[in-house]
C-alpha cells in the first residue's frame, strides 16, 4: 500500500508542476516601457517620466533614477491573471516646483496606482492626490 501511495504522491506533484507551468502567471513576464504623466495641480507643474520596467512571475518592478537620491521613483506590485494590478509608487521629490505643496527635493512620497494589463500594453491611474496616468508597452523580445 505504501508504494501505491508514494506513486500517487509523485503523480500529484508532477501534475501540479505541469499545471503551474501552464498557468497564465507568466503571461505578462518581460520588459516593459513605463510612462508616468502627472498633470498640473495646486501650483505644481506637470511632468512625464519614461523608464524601463520588468515583470517576472507576474511581479512588476519599475525604477527611475537612483534609489535614495532626489528624482527617484519605484513602482511595484503583482499583476493578477486577469491583468488587473495594484501598484505601489514611492519616491523622492526631484524638483520642488513639480511637487504638490512644493516639497523640497529629497522629500519622500507614496501613492497607489490602479492598473490593467493586456498581452502587450496596459494603462493605469493614480488613485489619490494629483491626477496622473500611467501607460505600459511591452518591448519586443
Amino acid at each position: 500500500m505504501q508504494k501505491a501511495s508514494t506513486r500517487l504522491g509523485v503523480c500529484l506533484v508532477l501534475a501540479l508542476g505541469a499545471a503551474r507551468a501552464d498557468e497564465p502567471q507568466a503571461r505578462f513576464d518581460g520588459v516593459w516601457t513605463t510612462v508616468v504623466t502627472c498633470y498640473p495641480a495646486d501650483g505644481a507643474v506637470p511632468y512625464t517620466y519614461e523608464f524601463t520596467s520588468t515583470v517576472k512571475n507576474s511581479l512588476f518592478h519599475g525604477e527611475r533614477g537612483v534609489k535614495g537620491t532626489p528624482g527617484w521613483l519605484q513602482l511595484e506590485g503583482r499583476i493578477l491573471p486577469d491583468g488587473s494590478a495594484g501598484l505601489a509608487a514611492q519616491g523622492l521629490v526631484g524638483k520642488e516646483r513639480a511637487a504638490m505643496e512644493h516639497s523640497p527635493p529629497g522629500t519622500p512620497y507614496k501613492y497607489r496606482i490602479d492598473a490593467r494589463f493586456s498581452d502587450n500594453s496596459g494603462s493605469g491611474r493614480r488613485v489619490e492626490g494629483r491626477t496622473c496616468k500611467v501607460s505600459f508597452k511591452r518591448k519586443a523580445a
